[in-house]
């Protein structure tokens, strides 16, 4: 495992961070079983950072992680957590979310603590008006609070003014090859640099975007590149080639991608790439922007929705379509991974425009709007017949 020093503090902490919002599933739940043989796995193998949230998994990613690390490994590794600023309305908020995380968490301390997804100043000052900075030099004082940062899905410009509202000690953004210029992206990432301010990249392969279902042309790419790399490791190691960038986080969910990447961390290095190398990112960049319907990185912030749709997979079924134009087996798997032939479908149709998945997208994605592309595009004049049909067939 190769490492990074945390300017500010002298950490060494592990380029390859734990991501713990995506862990593998039995049935509908977290398969914990499974979940603790992988992040014990990592932790030998010398990965020693592990972000998780309040919100994570409806709250039990912070629970399964403590109860992990409670088992003798607590010391070898740094936690980091978030507080979510749509649920502070009042001081007494703070305490009551920070001391369920130390609950949940099983800890005394958070070595890395954000304020998640800190949308613009404004909110920032709202909570100072709540005594958010009274709060934060307390915790830092009795040492529950380690380091404070924040993590970020806004534009260039409002994150700059962000950064320059606090003393921070990190900050965390989206950052990938197909994002340099979105979000915060290459110019919020020097400014933070320039400031002297540890960054955390997250989503450096887009949610699996960059790396599964590629067009065609991608594939190509990727196969004819010299030496041969796998998708996921171009693009983990585009993001450690940049010095400015601490580490990088990584929501794995299988035995094989923790593999990959632990052996990818184990040798990527900063400015590492020749012109060539970033030649073929620019080519992919391009074919893979024209080619995006929707930018969703199933994340999952804009789930449960109320009327029951299942987002993410919509809107993974429609841009597969497009991405290798594999318009009857796109069609397919939208109609088996939506449920359409169950008691309880989740697809598009569904969707009543109530708008409130809206408010919790990191990608500022018009759903709504999309929603109804996706039902006109997806659930063509063949859909209910063909779905009708194979209700009958599956009885």
């Amino acid at each position: 495992m190769n490492y990074r020093i945390n300017s500010k503090n002298g950490d060494k902490i592990s380029i390859l961070g734990y991501g713990c919002m995506r862990f593998p599933k039995k049935g509908n739940s977290v398969d914990e079983e499974r979940t603790e043989r992988q992040i014990i796995s990592a932790i030998e193998q010398g990965v020693n950072y592990f972000d998780t949230a309040y919100i994570y998994h409806g709250g039990k990613s912070e629970s399964i992680l403590g109860q992990i690390l409670a088992k003798g490994y607590r010391n070898r590794v740094k936690i980091a957590t978030k507080m979510p600023p749509f649920m502070v309305r009042k001081s007494a908020d703070m305490d009551k979310i920070f001391n369920t995380q130390l609950k949940r968490l099983q800890t005394d301390h958070i070595d890395y603590y954000l304020m998640h997804m800190l949308p613009d100043v404004e909110t920032w000052e709202r909570l100072k008006n709540l005594g958010m900075l009274e709060w934060i030099e307390e915790k830092k004082r009795t040492g529950q609070i380690i380091n404070l940062g924040f993590s970020y899905h806004g534009g260039t410009s409002e994150f700059v003014k962000i950064i320059d509202a606090y003393d921070w000690d990190f900050c965390q953004i989206q950052y990938n090859y197909l994002d340099e210029n979105n979000q915060a992206g290459r110019g919020g990432l020097n400014y933070a640099a320039s400031k002297g301010i540890p960054i955390i990249v997250m989503e450096p392969l887009r949610g699996g975007k960059i790396v599964d279902g590629l067009p065609k042309e991608v594939d190509v790419l990727w196969k004819a590149a010299k030496p041969t790399r796998s998708p996921a490791e171009w693009a983990l190691r585009w993001v450690w080639n940049q010095p400015e960038v601490m580490l990088a986080l990584s929501g794995m969910s299988t035995e094989e991608q923790i593999a990959e990447n632990l052996r990818v961390a184990s040798d990527a290095k900063a400015n590492d790439f020749t012109s060539e190398d970033m030649a073929l990112f620019s080519k992919a960049k391009e074919i893979l922007s024209k080619k995006t319907k929707v930018n969703c990185t199933a994340c999952g912030y804009c789930m449960p929705c109320p009327s029951g749709v299942d987002i993410p997979t919509c809107f993974s079924c429609y841009n597969q379509k497009y991405m290798n134009k594999s318009k009857g087996v796109s069609f397919f798997n939208y109609i088996t991974q939506t449920g359409a032939t169950t008691s309880n479908p989740t697809y598009a149709s569904k969707c009543t425009q109530c708008r409130k998945c809206e408010q919790h997208c990191p990608q500022n994605i018009p759903i709504s709007e999309k929603m109804t592309e996706v039902k006109k595009d997806m659930e063509n004049v063949f859909f209910k017949p063909i779905v009708a049909v194979a209700k009958k067939f599956m009885k």
